[in-house]
């Protein structure tokens, strides 16, 4: 995972109501009474475009589309659309943590993957790890605690297990594979109440959680982008808002979902 500063340099490798017209009361002439058969009609014609609405609503269902200016808009279908949160560069804590939860649902994002471990330092308190969780799952957000790791020795942190998270996700790309291999497998064995997750720079790892996330954030990587894996776009990587889009939907066309890197970089960018 790449790490941007505070100014948001790289550190290392780095959603209108449509305003419809009012319906008008429609009268029979000479104030006689109309035929029944006329609002009959009208009646079933409601109750399929109801009953077609709702299906779609349910359903899971999403289409692409185009605005008149040609911007690709982002319609999500049923598959992960993460959004990382990486504490150093833009620290999120309890206070600030209901505008994480109306920012990632008004871009569209059902999940968040929240930087809770840095380095070796557990960042948050049990009490505030509880509070992540119920208010993400209180606006039916998934949340799984991030765990960016640096150096070989440093180890899972046993205590995250118990806060009915939706998973654990390791982000260890600067460690040796047999390290990366060995803490994979202690979370496998030792949590066992949600799903475990990779992000990864490495393609061709043998590695196999529960969501693998290869991080494609340049051109030279999009030939890795492919079902199986959820893919990855980078803000700074990106030129405009309608760029952003266009990889966000086709890493999503052509994955198993999409993570976007990073909060920070949304933020800054005004996307």
């Amino acid at each position: 995972m790449p790490r941007l500063s505070s100014s948001g340099k790289n550190q290392s490798k780095q959603k209108k109501g449509n305003t419809g017209r009012r319906n008008q009361r429609q009268f029979g002439r000479g104030g006689k009474p109309r035929s029944l058969a006329i609002p009959i009609v009208i009646a079933i014609i409601v109750i399929i475009v109801i009953a077609v609405g709702v299906y779609y609503a349910t359903s899971g269902h999403s289409t692409q589309s185009t605005s008149s200016s040609g911007t690709t808009v982002f319609n999500p279908e049923n598959k992960p659309v993460i959004l990382y949160v990486n504490q150093g560069n833009a620290y999120v804590g309890q206070n600030s943590f209901a505008n994480l939860t109306k920012f990632a649902l008004d871009h569209k994002f059902n999940t968040i993957f929240f930087q809770i471990y840095n380095a070796g330092d557990l960042i948050f308190n049990g009490s505030a790890l509880n509070y992540f969780v119920l208010n993400a799952h209180l606006f039916h957000l998934s949340i799984y605690f991030a765990l960016y790791f640096t150096k070989p020795n440093q180890t899972i942190p046993s205590s995250i297990y118990s806060y009915h998270e939706d998973g654990i996700s390791l982000d260890m790309s600067t460690l040796p594979n047999t390290t990366q291999t060995n803490l994979l497998s202690t979370l496998q064995q030792n949590y066992q109440s949600g799903k475990t997750a990779v992000t990864t720079y490495n393609f061709n790892t043998k590695l196999k959680p529960d969501l693998l996330i290869f991080e494609t954030y340049t051109n030279s990587t999009t030939q890795y982008i492919h079902s199986g894996v959820i893919a990855s776009v980078e803000v700074a990587q990106t030129t405009s808002k309608a760029n952003y889009l266009s990889q966000l939907n086709y890493v999503l066309d052509n994955s198993n979902g999409v993570m976007v890197f990073d909060y920070y970089g949304l933020l800054k960018s005004g996307y």
